[in-house]
């Protein structure tokens, strides 16, 4: 992103495109204001959609700049439209979500809004028939998730001074148990203390999107972009929650997963074993922008979590994904 340009988040759009996915959204909002309830969704939005036609500039009186027509009685309505905002769209979460499925891409940021028909129903007790090496794989997945966070192991010890020396490649670590390592996001001088929760599997997802994703990595690790809150989230402390998330929302705690998104999950994992680890990445970064969309702040970060999660579920359970690189907040990664 541009440093001149200030934005509360990036779309991955082209340029051209920008203004009119944020206009696209406004009009529609706006249309809906009026409208008062959805009577035919596709209508509504072939509506918007024909509102996008080519308007003439007018001169704004605030500013130099040239202003769109419709800008006007948008902003005369804004008050009316922060209200209804409030009491229609069920608090800033569900909008949250909408303009976070929108930075996902085109693919699914109408599905945001209303149903799309490439969602499988997430319907409980779902068996199938998976192959062996879906089997094997996904056994080992769960075999990685029971392993703990040991502090006396030397190979534990070096993923770890590893993970400093990728976040932080020139600044020299003081030793294990550092003061130092608050600057990760981590609670304490000892950051071994933080693994209880998820294991050895959550420095391993770390690990992982330093080394295979490090711009993305870098960007969410320092808060580079977007405007942060005063309290935000600790990154490293946020790692490991994503990773427990992830293996609750892939229900790894059992022998065989049963629902849909989980199932759909495990073909991907025949076909690349690394399907896990890039889920985290596409998890955290996903996290972040819902963060952002949200202004949240350090006690709604649970809130995030689970809008995240929920996204992450509905993108999964789509009829046309096959790689983990399939799914729509993928883009996230390359922004």
């Amino acid at each position: 992103m541009p440093p001149h340009i200030h934005m509360p988040f990036w779309l991955p759009f082209k340029k051209h495109s920008i203004k009119n996915a944020f206009s696209c959204l406004h009009r529609l909002i706006d249309y809906l204001i009026g409208l008062e309830k959805v009577i035919n969704p596709i209508s509504v939005f072939s509506f918007s959609l024909m509102r996008l036609r080519h308007r003439k500039c007018i001169p704004s009186c605030s500013s130099h700049h040239r202003v769109d027509e419709d800008d006007y009685p948008w902003r005369h309505k804004k008050g009316n439209v922060l209200e209804w905002l409030h009491k229609s769209l069920i608090r800033k979460p569900i909008l949250a979500q909408c303009i976070t499925t929108a930075m996902v891409g085109p693919r699914t940021w109408i599905g945001g809004i209303f149903s799309r028909t490439g969602v499988k129903s997430s319907g409980s007790n779902i068996d199938f028939k998976w192959t062996p090496v879906q089997e094997a794989r996904y056994q080992r997945l769960r075999d990685r998730m029971n392993v703990p966070y040991d502090e006396t192991c030397i190979e534990h010890q070096k993923a770890l001074v590893e993970l400093w020396n990728l976040a932080y490649p020139n600044v020299t670590l003081q030793g294990l148990i550092s003061d130092q390592w608050k600057e990760m996001g981590w609670q304490g001088a000892n950051p071994s203390t933080d693994f209880r929760g998820c294991g050895f599997l959550s420095l391993e997802n770390l690990l992982f999107f330093a080394k295979t994703f490090p711009t993305p990595f870098r960007r969410l690790l320092l808060k580079q972009r977007g405007t942060r809150a005063q309290w935000e989230y600790p990154f490293a402390v946020a790692g490991i929650n994503v990773s427990f998330m992830l293996t609750q929302m892939l229900e790894l705690y059992s022998v065989k997963p049963r629902c849909h998104h989980c199932v759909n999950f495990v073909k991907i994992l025949g076909e690349d074993e690394e399907a896990f680890d890039v889920l985290y990445c596409i998890a955290f970064a996903l996290m972040d922008a819902q963060w952002l969309a949200m202004h949240a702040s350090y006690m709604e970060f649970n809130e995030v979590l689970q809008i995240t999660r929920t996204q992450l579920e509905r993108e999964l359970a789509l009829e046309d994904i096959h790689r983990i690189r399939d799914l729509p907040a993928f883009n996230l990664l390359d922004t």
